[in-house]
């Protein structure tokens, strides 16, 4: 019998539900999988499914990620009994448990914990460390994986995700621990009695926005143009409700329609498939709303609001939902011409991308004198750019933003930030529809002045060890034997940022760069068991652009199907 299974069904006080869930296990290979070893602590924290085992998301396994970090921090951090640790949650199943659960394992070591009285978003998590000035943070949530996923972020001091030394650290504190199921907790109205937890309310979120409106570039535009501006909004369920809908009402808009379906919390996100914005599926409800309404654009955050979609009309009536990509290359232009305009933008300004970020925006960013940076994929190292130019002075940060939908504008928040996001694409919108202009429009002039770029992402589900052998052929074949040419186009060089190239550290990327500007590139996901390939095609002619991105999607396709 598995060692972990029989100490959990050998401990007397285990939490009831886990244990009559435990009792109810007769496959093998489930009891397998849940005990196999323990939930993987890595730089984004935690992620899992929900339920008993050491591998699953469960107040045990979260007990012993913040015992290893309570010990990380009494040994590393600059006073944490003091300064405390903040703990936020979203609206997933068992997220203000996990909460509480992680305040009462700090609580037990002396360290103060700052825990919102309610859901809250990630970016307000990470707002809420800087602004408190605490030693780091604990965010409860699985951003927009399928509602059986619950996980567990840490923050910096800094508001930013902990980037890899410091999980590694943590992580060595974890693996010390030897049974999770005996770690002591404080209880919480213990924790609130003494003093050692405080309960954080609307003061945080008054702070936030004040803040949020001084990322406005035009603030009086709302009371011009805000009630002429027709906005559909869905949280997908999520924490998104509440602090957008007082961002747009606190800018001026007055006309924005909300998904009522989709409008409260709801753990199993019964109305989607996935509550993931980048989706067609997530936006159903949202587009039938906009048809109803006649509409200007839909927007969409996920369940902790860090991440935003945006449906835009084209002039012909049909709605369109536009990529990570699309919408950043318009927060750009609309940021960086603006600034521009009123002469403020400085000389020494700067934009953050990651590395599987379309060149589109680089494009436009150069073309204002700005420069542009990358990173590895992950906000956390867009934060930690950020935090460094804020030390330095060597650049001034005007933007951030990943293909997957995150944004950054104000780096009072130090991860993307799907409220700030909101607020400023609906002000971008309004300022180009007093200009006779639709977003669509924009991004077409856009297309027209800096070449056509088309992106795609694949996404392949390799599970269990078969599938990590899989990502590893595929990275050992593009090492080994790079392909000549992709869809008809020569590879002008390879980028193998397993060599820690660009002064980046070394990560599982590589990218093939075409002659045309185009390129390729592979990776295996952070936090799913997923391998993505990233496409971006570029051309001065649109239907040109879309033939290349399908010949190195088709191409992709046929190299796969070989390898296996």
């Amino acid at each position: 019998m598995n060692e972990h299974y029989r100490r959990w069904l050998e401990f007397e006080n285990l939490d009831a539900e886990l244990k009559r869930e435990l009792h109810a296990l007769t496959d093998e290979e489930e009891i397998r999988d849940r005990f196999c070893g323990h939930l993987a602590f890595g730089t984004a924290g935690l992620r899992g499914i929900i339920g008993a085992g050491t591998n699953r998301m469960n107040r045990y396994t979260v007990r012993r990620a913040t015992e290893g970090l309570a010990r990380y921090l009494l040994k590393h951090a600059d006073n944490p009994r003091g300064k405390g640790v903040v703990i936020a949650y979203d609206s997933r199943r068992f997220s203000r448990t996990f909460a509480e659960e992680a305040a009462g394992v700090l609580a037990n070591h002396g360290i103060r914990v700052h825990l919102f009285r309610e859901l809250r978003p990630t970016p307000f998590l990470s707002f809420a460390v800087r602004h408190l000035e605490a030693a780091g943070g604990i965010m409860i949530t699985a951003s927009h994986n399928p509602p059986e996923y619950n996980g567990y972020k840490v923050y910096g001091p800094d508001g930013s995700q902990i980037l890899p030394r410091t999980a590694h650290r943590i992580l060595e504190e974890i693996l010390r621990i030897r049974d999770e199921l005996t770690l002591p907790t404080l209880p919480l109205a213990e924790g609130i009695a003494s003093g050692r937890i405080r309960l954080l309310g609307k003061e945080l979120d008054e702070a936030y926005h004040r803040h949020l409106r001084g990322i406005s570039i035009h603030p009086d535009l709302g009371k011009r143009a805000g009630d002429s501006l027709r906005i559909v909004f869905t949280p997908l369920h999520g924490t998104g409700n509440e602090p957008v809908r007082r961002a747009l009402s606190d800018w001026g808009f007055s006309r924005v329609f909300p998904v009522a379906e989709q409008e409260k919390p709801d753990p199993d996100f019964s109305t989607v498939s996935t509550p993931n914005p980048e989706e067609a599926q997530a936006f159903r409800l949202a587009l039938e709303w906009a048809r109803k309404t006649d509409a200007d654009l839909a927007v969409a955050t996920d369940p902790d609001a860090d991440r935003l979609g945006l449906a835009v009309k084209k002039p012909s009536g049909q709605w369109t939902l536009l990529t990570g990509n699309q919408i950043g290359a318009l927060l750009l232009y609309y940021i960086l011409s603006q600034r521009k305009a009123k002469g403020a933008l400085p000389k020494n300004g700067a934009v953050i991308q990651s590395i599987v970020t379309s060149d589109f925006g680089r494009t436009i960013a150069e073309s204002y004198g700005v420069a542009v940076v990358e990173t590895l994929t992950g906000f956390k190292y867009i934060g930690e750019k950020i935090g460094k130019y804020e030390r330095t002075g060597t650049h001034t940060f005007l933007f951030g933003y990943e293909e997957s939908c995150g944004f950054l504008i104000g780096d009072f928040a130090r991860d993307k930030d799907a409220v700030q996001a909101a607020a400023l694409t609906c002000e971008m919108a309004a300022y180009h529809r007093l200009n006779g202009h639709s977003l669509w429009e924009v991004l077409e002039d856009l297309y027209r002045m800096y070449g056509y770029h088309r992106e795609a992402v694949l996404s392949l589900t390799l599970k269990g060890d078969r599938g990590r052998a899989t990502v590893a052929q595929t990275l050992d074949r593009l090492r080994c034997k790079p392909p000549r040419h992709i869809g008809g186009i020569d590879v002008a060089g390879i980028k193998d940022y397993g060599r820690g190239v660009d002064g980046l550290p070394p990560a599982d990327v590589i990218k093939c760069l075409l002659a045309d500007g185009s390129w390729v590139a592979v990776r295996p996901s952070g936090t799913e068991p997923k391998m993505k390939w990233y496409f971006s095609a570029v051309d001065r002619d649109s239907a040109v652009a879309e033939e290349k991105l399908k010949g190195m999607k088709n191409f992709v396709a046929r190299w796969m199907s070989e390898s296996h």
